[in-house]
This record gives structure tokens, C-alpha cells and sequence, in this order.
């Protein structure tokens, strides 16, 4: 520009010797207008470079985005991917635990029906018309209570007579289902107990149960089926505070367990499958 300039005064000093006062204003004018509009260009221009600069750069970090959104989309389809094998294990998971839940079920429904199929043939057989006999089920045991004074004398561990009708009608349920056991608890007051040969109350509620297991297996019961236990005075039904509450916890309980051992089985089987597939 410096250079047109230049030129510019050169001619018009050139000129200004050659023409007159008026052409040489008109030349300044022209002169004027060009250098103007020279300005006005070279502002425009840049602009234009200002702008384009501004573009590329924007056009630099759309390219960036463009990159990113598909570094992030291919992800996604990984984790989609990821993502539906994972529902679809979860679903064969749950399917499995609802199947052995299931199983589980069937085994605890098993055994209540022997249960309720024991309850039914012993109150049936034995009859619950005698008060001082309990048919009954506690905590999923089938068991008969049958009073003290039903099966022995006071004191003694011989069995009545009139004690031999009742075992007679245990027996029969029990040599009807030779897949039970049974186990005769013998229960006595809290009065110490000592009668030669006996030492104490230990020895009178076990040598009772014994007494009883005897006269079962004179009525054909398998021996194998039979268990003798006492527990003397310390699981008492009442406060052993009166006769009549003594006489109320002097008894004997005939348990019924029936041999139901692949239930229990499969439960613990099924409870360990389900503790570790959580």
C-alpha cells in the first residue's frame, strides 16, 4: 500500500507539473476514493481470515465430537451386548431358584402329609376319648402322652395291666409302618426318687421307659424301631407346685418319628443349592 502511495504523490508531483490546478484535484479525489475503498477491502479481508480461522476451528471440534459420540456408541453396543447376556443369566438364575424353591416345597409338603397321616391313624387307633391320653403334633412330631397312672403303680416302673390295652393299640400302629421309629420318654414330678436299686429320678423315668419298650416288643414291635430315653423331672408340662400338677407331669410320651430321611435329605439338599447360588 506503501507503495502505491508513493507512486501515487510521484504522480501527482509528475502531473502536477503537466496539468492544471483543477485536474490535479480531481486526480487527488480519484486518488482519495481508491485508497478508500482499498481500506474497506483490507478490512473485509480480515474478516474473512478472522472468521475462516474461526470456522476451521469450530469445524475441528465438531470433528472431535464426531469421534467422540462414535467411540462412545460402539461402547454402548458392547454394553448392550454385555448388558442382555447378563438379563438373560439373571432370568435362568431366578428360573433355577423357582425350581428348586419348588422342590423344596414338594419335600415340606411330603412330610407334613406323613404328619397328618400319622396323627389321623394314631387318634384313630389309640382314640382321644380318654383325657388322660394326648394324641398331638409339636414342633412336626407326632407323639402320644399317656398319664402316669395309666401305665404304672405310684413309685414303680412294672406296667399295669390295664396300661398293656393302650400299648397294644400303639403297637399296631407302629408295626403297620415299619419306616418309623419310636421313642418312649419317660417324665416324672420334681419329689427326689430313691429306691433301691434306682439312685434317683434319672434312673425311675429311664427304667419306666424301658419297662414300656419291653412290653412293646412282647406285641411284635422290631426292636430296631424302639428308643429308650427319660428325662426325669426337667421338662415339666406345669409348676410342679401342687399334687395335682405333679401328677400332671408324671407321664409318659411315646414319640412317632417317622423315617422320612430322604426328605429331610432333599431339603438340606435344595437349602444348600439355594445358599449358593445366592
Amino acid at each position: 500500500m506503501k507503495k502505491v502511495l508513493i507512486l501515487g504523490a510521484s504522480a501527482m508531483l509528475a502531473l502536477s507539473s503537466c496539468v492544471s490546478k483543477k485536474q490535479f484535484t480531481d486526480l487527488q479525489a480519484k486518488l482519495n476514493e481508491k485508497e478508500d475503498l482499498l481500506n474497506s477491502a483490507t478490512v473485509k479481508l480480515n474478516s474473512c481470515l478472522e472468521e475462516k480461522a474461526s470456522t476451521s476451528a469450530r469445524a475441528t471440534a465438531l470433528e472431535e465430537q464426531i469421534a467422540d459420540l462414535r467411540k462412545y456408541n460402539e461402547n454402548l453396543q458392547v454394553l448392550s451386548a454385555k448388558g442382555a447376556s447378563n438379563v438373560e443369566k439373571t432370568l435362568e438364575s431366578i428360573k433355577e431358584k423357582d425350581l428348586k424353591i419348588s422342590r423344596l416345597q414338594d419335600a415340606l409338603t411330603k412330610k407334613d402329609s406323613v404328619t397328618l397321616a400319622l396323627v389321623t391313624s394314631l387318634k384313630r387307633e389309640v382314640g382321644i376319648n380318654d383325657p388322660d391320653i394326648e394324641v398331638n403334633v409339636e414342633k412336626g412330631v407326632v407323639f402320644i402322652s399317656i398319664a402316669d397312672k395309666l401305665l404304672f403303680q405310684s413309685g414303680s416302673y412294672n406296667v399295669t395291666s390295664k396300661a398293656k390295652g393302650v400299648l397294644a393299640k400303639v403297637a399296631k400302629v407302629v408295626n403297620s409302618k415299619p419306616d418309623f421309629e419310636c421313642m418312649v420318654e419317660g417324665h416324672t414330678d420334681n419329689v427326689p426318687y430313691r429306691k433301691e436299686p434306682l439312685l434317683d429320678n434319672w434312673d425311675l423315668s429311664v427304667k419306666r421307659s424301658t419297662s414300656i419298650i419291653r412290653v412293646l416288643e412282647s406285641l411284635d414291635v422290631n426292636p430296631s424301631q424302639l428308643i429308650a430315653a427319660g428325662r426325669s423331672h426337667y421338662v415339666p408340662l406345669v409348676d410342679n407346685d401342687t399334687a395335682e400338677n405333679r401328677a400332671k407331669n408324671r407321664r409318659t410320651r411315646i414319640v412317632i418319628l417317622p423315617k422320612i430321611d430322604q426328605f429331610y435329605d432333599m431339603i438340606e439338599k435344595e437349602m444348600k443349592n439355594l445358599e449358593a447360588g445366592n
